[in-house]
């Protein structure tokens, strides 16, 4: 009788069953068309803005030029040799400490640039660089 048809009984079912699948996206679907027109009805408010970063607060840039005849520019304004070392002084002691640009003339001695240099070192300028114009 039945007894004979027991194999088809015992066959393991090797498909995945979609229909819960297509239920899930079904329900997922129904509430994004639902939530969507929500969202886009809110009412604008125009937030401040805070920014996590501590203000940085830019050091001031001093530029030191030494022309062809040795005589020095502090900010483009002409310098005693005696003087430069009290505004050096003078500017070491400000918080941040400014960046000192040092613009020697091609044909200015060394030893010009070198006072200077040697100057801004004895009043405590940390931030030293040289400006040089780029080759060809």
């Amino acid at each position: 009788m039945a007894m004979g048809n027991q194999n088809d009984a015992d066959d393991v079912m090797s498909e995945i069953n979609m229909t819960p699948l297509v239920d899930v996206m079904l329900v997922l679907l129904i509430i994004f068309i639902i939530t969507i027109p929500v969202m886009k009805h809110s009412v604008n408010v125009d937030l401040p803005v805070a920014t996590s970063k501590p203000q940085v607060i830019q050091p001031q840039t001093i530029r030191l030029t030494v022309d062809a005849q040795g005589q020095y520019y502090w900010n483009d304004a002409l310098v005693s040799e005696s003087a430069l070392p009290g505004l050096m002084q003078t500017e070491a002691a400000h918080e941040p400490q400014p960046e000192l640009h040092i613009r020697g003339d091609q044909a200015v001695r060394y030893e010009r640039v070198a006072q200077a240099l040697a100057a801004a070192q004895r009043a405590g300028l940390r931030k030293i660089g040289f400006v040089t114009e780029p080759g060809q």
